[in-house]
Parts: C-alpha cells; sequence; structure tokens
C-alpha cells in the first residue's frame, strides 16, 4: 500500500495556524496583563479570565511539541491503491481549495497577530467617540436611583452623571451638588464643551461614549484634550442640567481612559 505523507510545509502552516497563533496572542494577552495595560481592550473584571485562558493556551502550546508534525492531519489509516481518475480529480481540487483557504486565512491572522505585536497599546481615539455620540445615555444607568434622587452621587463618574442629566424626573435635586470628574473635550453647545468619557461593560467592542456639558469656552481647549473638572450641578428653569466649573486643569490621558 502507498503511504500518503503530509508535506511538510503544509504541516508547518497547519501548526502555525493553530497553536502558534494562539501562543503568540497567549503572550500578547498575559505582558498586557502583567503591564496593567490590558484594561485598554476589556474590563478589569474580565482580567483574571483572560489571562487564566492564555496560560492554559500556552500549555497546549507546550505540549503539542510533542507530537510529530503533520499529526494533526493524520486521518489513523489509509485508502489503498485503488483511485480511479475522477475520484483522483475531485481530492486535487480539494487539496488546492484547501490550499488557497489556508494560506489566506494565514496571511490575515499573521497580519493581526503581528499588528498585536508592533502597534502600541492605545485607548479608543476621540473620533470614534463623537461618531457614536448618539448612544442612549440610559445604558450608563445601573438602576433607577440616580433618577429618583437616593443614590450617592458623590461617587458618579461621567457616565453615571450623563445618565442622571438625560433621565433625571427631578432635575432640581440636583442643583448645587459637587462633581469632580475627567474626560475629554468634545464639542458642545455655543457656551459649552462636553466632557467625554467611554464607557464599557465587557470589552472594547461594546464601548459607548457618555458626556455631560460644561458651561466653559468652547476655544479654550481643543477636541480631544483630557482635563480634569471641578464644580456644581446647574438645574436650568427649562429642567436640564449642566455643569459650572470652579477648576479646569489639563491633564494627561489617564491610564486606564474608561469607566466601567
Amino acid at each position: 500500500m502507498a503511504e500518503s505523507r503530509t508535506p511538510r510545509w503544509s504541516a508547518v502552516g497547519t501548526r502555525w495556524l493553530g497553536i502558534g497563533l494562539a501562543a503568540v496572542i497567549a503572550v500578547v494577552t498575559l505582558g498586557l496583563g502583567f503591564s496593567g495595560q490590558l484594561t485598554l481592550y476589556i474590563s478589569p473584571e474580565s482580567i483574571w479570565f483572560a489571562c487564566a485562558g492564555a496560560v492554559v493556551v500556552l500549555l497546549g502550546a507546550i505540549w503539542s511539541f510533542t507530537l510529530p508534525l503533520g499529526a494533526e492531519t493524520d486521518h489513523g489509516h489509509d485508502h489503498g491503491d485503488a483511485h480511479d481518475e475522477d475520484a483522483d480529480a475531485a481530492a486535487s481540487r480539494r487539496r488546492t481549495l484547501t490550499a488557497v483557504g489556508t494560506v489566506s486565512a494565514g496571511v490575515v491572522a499573521t497580519g493581526v497577530v503581528a499588528a498585536a505585536l508592533v502597534l502600541p497599546p492605545a485607548s479608543l481615539s476621540v473620533e470614534l467617540a463623537m461618531s457614536r455620540a448618539d448612544a442612549d445615555p440610559t445604558l450608563f444607568a445601573g438602576a433607577d436611583t440616580p433618577t429618583l434622587g437616593v443614590a450617592d452621587t458623590t461617587t458618579f463618574g461621567v457616565g453615571e452623571w450623563s445618565s442622571v442629566f438625560a433621565t433625571a424626573s427631578r432635575p432640581e435635586a440636583y442643583d448645587g451638588s459637587p462633581v469632580t470628574l475627567v474626560g475629554f473635550v468634545t464639542p458642545g453647545e455655543a457656551d459649552a464643551v462636553n466632557l467625554t468619557r467611554m464607557i464599557i461593560t465587557h470589552c472594547v467592542i461594546d464601548a459607548q461614549p457618555a458626556a455631560v456639558p460644561v458651561t466653559m469656552d468652547a476655544a479654550e481647549y481643543g477636541t480631544g484634550q483630557w482635563i480634569e473638572v471641578t464644580g456644581t450641578v446647574k438645574a436650568d428653569a427649562d429642567g436640564s442640567l449642566r455643569v459650572l466649573p470652579t477648576s479646569v486643569v489639563q491633564i494627561d490621558e489617564p491610564g486606564d481612559p474608561y469607566e466601567y
């Protein structure tokens, strides 16, 4: 009987597309986790799960070295010598399609992994926040307590205040409330800017912007500039809420630029 062997280049490519790419992503994940930069991509509550999964993948990669090349595609039997021409032609077409698919997937996957290795970790862009600015602010409310005015607002960030500003049934209850908020500047009304922060539930894929209006000169700070605003909430006669700042300080982007 003839013995069918997987070409060495195909075996190496198959192993790279499988355990090779997975191992590289696992190393990147652990590196970001230990450096504290994994929060640029997922919520802090998910970090332990991601790092544990990366360790399991690395252990699997180490174990894979005990297998000979080509074992992934070994059927454990051969089909003998009896082949007709139609079967050979069909098998050849399948091998060609498989090779094309493998090469295409390999190029894309390798490019993604290379980008993860070469490009520095970065927060979501200001442009993305502005493009998603029409998101429903009630997404950031964890309960009805902000609307009912019974929550402790001293711990509120931009996300919670954004929800309050949009949904409060008694806006006057918040008049004079002190705030200290950190975010970046995006365009607002003529006499105000929006203090904006990206809010993440699980990972950057579900990130949505939250914003509160701050009464200040829009030309004083450029779009995207991070600032810390200290002041009070002002309830206007029409029921709208805004922040009147007593102090605005220009700051660098925080190490963890998101709220959760």
